[in-house]
């Protein structure tokens, strides 16, 4: 720890070498996510944070997973297994659901979708903290940690929608662990049509991310290979009045765990519409859609079947395919009225439909293990009163859920359907006691049933293999969220201090219930509470020079009466404290430098005491640095390089996962 705070300070003086203010703090961003249209920041009661693209570019992702952009972000611990798994991190004090993540307003999976979507066409990230926001229902996506809610806050990756200027731009990259990866971009406008679309390609030896003798047992190079192609179009019938866009994504990610027969082949397609109407001077409509297309497929074989290292000469043949299947097609419309100045009326609907399947595929024969089909139906609505320097807001969501289980372990279950019905509230509200100090507070509710996956698990109960075991009697959850923080603008100083209080009842959690084979199951953790205070500060030191910092505080406890193993533990995931220190430096003979370090606190992976294993504390620096070679009215060169894990902390994951260390790569654009 001291060596990184020597460091900072060496570099931090070596760089300070001008003055002058170039960017002044203050609420004046528009921002687009609290209420569907864009307003002034001043006017949302919630605390938020803007992610330029700027600061986006500046941001090494070192599993080139789109959660990384905020991984400096106060009270967020991301926390990917690898570059060919999910983020299995924390947000607000809560696990890894309880975070919505958008993509233009629409939900997405904050666990699957970042390992498929390009950061490249992202123009601006909005990140709203607090209390759920009754706009947004639950995604209802059935894999990984099951449905996701707003309790926690609201990140939306906003794609560019206006072209400014046409350019295409060629990017071609290599680095450690012989990974090569090459990136084609073009934008452009023809009159009111605006759009853009490109293709990554990404591929590697990459290297072995398991513990020692973990369940992993990689005897080789872990080789991978991402393709995606994406794209965006974006009509306006009348320039910020009247619109419709359309954004779609495929990756293909194929590649192996390492073992001969423990190859995958994933597929991921997204697609998003929005139409947008201005219906008069005050109101206006959203239609938002999207769809939705998780196919992921991998191959085991016998190795350590039956508790015999290597005795068995067979142990690496295959000996079977399994796969997960999802649809999801979320829908929402909104009808906002503008009116008492800055003021806001909010009324809509939503809905989602998801499809889920699990399955196994042995000599060419396949075995359904779970089927099932899930229905979500939303109304809402939301008052917001602009009173000058007061804002007052207040919702209310009505919301059923249901769900039709087909099969549950390959078997048809006694309880086929099941259905839940639910009012949820939220409120907030700012004062802004100067023109640079604001207070606000927020309060919200949740609820989650449990997911298919969560119920019938991936593989059957009293299974030697590695998965998630069933647990068909799980209940659904309910949270309530409230925090309180004040905000302080100072000409080049920001700071911030939120401080939040959660509690969850019967709580779904994730535990870790076998480390070989790696098996976890969905289990109700009692009453879960979570109590956090977040400290966030900017400064635009001079004009070359701004630097950030945040530290979060988090306390959680879970009461289980009925189980002593499980009374007076932790949530899952969740770190006793997170901070971020970085600084972007720009230095003589146009280079950047953007060193960030990330410091970890300890958390646990099972809230059981008597089996959950301890993960932390541990840091890291990651450090991006760029050189403009040549620019000139036609075309620019530029070389980026970046630096990751640079003291080479090989930190320990749950499931036996571990970060692989130092590496770094370069890249040269070229744009035109």
């Amino acid at each position: 720890m001291k060596r990184l705070y020597l460091c900072f300070l060496i570099l931090f003086l070596a760089v300070s070498y001008a003055f002058g203010s170039e960017k002044n703090y203050a609420l004046e961003d528009i921002v687009v996510t609290e209420a569907k249209i864009e307003q002034s920041e001043i006017n949302v009661t919630q605390k938020v944070d803007i992610m330029t693209k700027e600061e986006i570019d500046k941001i090494s992702l070192k599993n080139n997973n789109l959660s990384e952009l905020i991984t400096f972000q106060p009270g967020v611990f991301i926390n990917p297994l690898s570059r060919n798994d999910a983020n299995w991190g924390s947000f607000g004090g809560l696990g890894p659901k309880y975070n919505l993540f958008l993509l233009d307003g629409v939900p997405i999976d904050n666990m699957v979708d970042p390992m498929s979507l390009s950061a490249v066409g992202v123009d601006r990230v909005e990140i709203f903290r607090g209390p759920a926001s009754i706009q947004y229902s639950n995604y209802l996506t059935a894999d990984f940690a099951g449905s996701q809610s707003p309790l926690a806050g609201v990140t939306n990756f906003i794609m560019k929608e206006k072209i400014e200027k046409d350019f295409s731009k060629i990017t071609l990259g290599t680095g450690s662990w012989n990974t090569n990866f090459t990136n084609i971009y073009h934008q452009n406008r023809k009159g009111n049509l605006n759009y853009f679309f490109g293709a990554d390609y990404e591929r590697s030896n990459y290297s072995n991310y398991g513990t020692y003798n973990s369940w992993l047992k990689m005897i080789d190079d872990p080789q991978y290979q991402k393709n995606k192609i994406y794209g965006k179009l974006t009509y306006f019938f009348k320039p910020d009045k009247h619109s419709f866009s359309i954004f779609a994504n495929h990756t293909q990610h194929t590649g192996d765990a390492g073992r001969p027969n423990r190859d995958f082949n994933h597929n991921y397609d997204t697609v998003n519409f929005d139409y947008k109407k201005d219906m008069g001077e005050n109101a206006n409509i959203i239609l938002k859609a999207g769809y939705r297309n998780y196919h992921r497929r991998w191959a085991e074989d016998f190795y350590d079947y039956d508790g015999d290292v290597y005795n068995d000469p067979n142990e690496l043949q295959l000996r079977e395919h399994g796969g997960v299947r999802q649809k999801i097609i979320p829908v929402d419309f909104q009808y906002s009225l503008k009116h008492f100045g800055n003021s806001i009326f909010i009324a809509g609907v939503d809905y989602q439909k998801v499809y889920y399947d699990t399955y196994t595929e042995s000599n060419g024969l396949i075995s359904i293990g779970n089927n099932s089909k899930t229905s979500s139906y939303g109304l809402y609505l939301q008052e917001k009163l602009v009173l000058n320097k007061l804002t007052l807001r207040l919702g209310g969501r009505l919301n059923k859920i249901e769900s039709d289980y087909e099969l549950i372990s390959g078997v048809v279950p006694p309880l086929k359907e099941k259905d839940w019905n639910k009012i949820l509230l939220s409120g907030g509200l700012r004062y802004s006691a100067t023109n640079n100090i604001s207070v606000f507070a927020n309060a919200g509710m949740s609820f989650t049933p449990p997911s298919a996956k969560q119920v019938g698990g991936t593989i059957p109960s009293g299974s030697p293999n590695s998965g998630q075991l069933p647990n068909p009697n799980l209940k659904p959850e309910s949270g309530y969220s409230y925090d309180v923080g004040l905000e302080a603008f100072f000409d080049k100083f920001y700071m911030s201090l939120r401080g939040f209080y959660t509690i969850v009842d019967d709580a779904i959690v994730e535990n870790v219930v076998s480390l070989s084979p790696s098996q976890s199951r969905s289990e109700n953790a009692g009453k879960s509470k979570s109590v956090g205070l977040e400290l966030e500060i900017k400064n635009q030191f001079t004009n070359n020079f701004a630097w950030f910092g945040n530290l979060t505080l988090i306390n959680t406890k879970v009461n289980n009466p009925f189980n002593i193993n499980f009374d007076n533990s932790d949530i899952t995931f969740v770190p006793d404290y997170t901070a971020n220190l970085g600084f972007n430096a720009k230095l003589p003979f146009e280079i950047s430098f953007s060193p960030y370090a990330t410091f970890v606190g300890k958390y646990y992976d099972s809230t059981d005491k008597s089996s959950r294993r301890e993960f932390g504390s541990y840091e890291y620096v990651n450090i991006n640095i760029s050189k403009e070679l040549t620019r000139n009215k036609d075309y620019s060169v530029d070389l980026a390089f970046d630096i990751n894990n640079l003291f080479n902390r090989k930190y320990e994951m749950p499931w036996q996962f571990q970060d692989p260390g130092f590496n770094v790569k370069g890249a040269l654009s070229v744009k035109f």
